[in-house]
């Protein structure tokens, strides 16, 4: 796993209260049962306060996959450094 889908991860599994989740960059909402459209936000928020970013509407409607997130969230990064 990367740096950062590790970290996705580690929000999941707090967010969710699942200690067995493990992400691919493939896991969808389909995938996790506990992750449910309130969830959806918490995991978000948990993300973008992580790692100090901020998605638009758009941006998280767009994501299809765990891995779409985790891409985003490293053009964020690194739009930041």
């Amino acid at each position: 796993m990367t740096d950062v889908l590790n970290q996705v991860n580690t929000i999941f599994i707090n967010v969710l209260e699942e200690k067995n989740i493990i992400l691919e960059d493939s896991t969808t909402v389909n995938d996790i049962k506990a992750w449910d459209s309130l969830n959806n936000i918490q995991i978000v928020v948990g993300i973008e306060k992580h790692f100090n970013i901020r998605f638009t509407s758009a941006e998280i409607q767009s994501f299809r996959n765990v891995g779409e997130m985790c891409v985003a969230i490293k053009k964020r990064i690194q739009s930041n450094e």
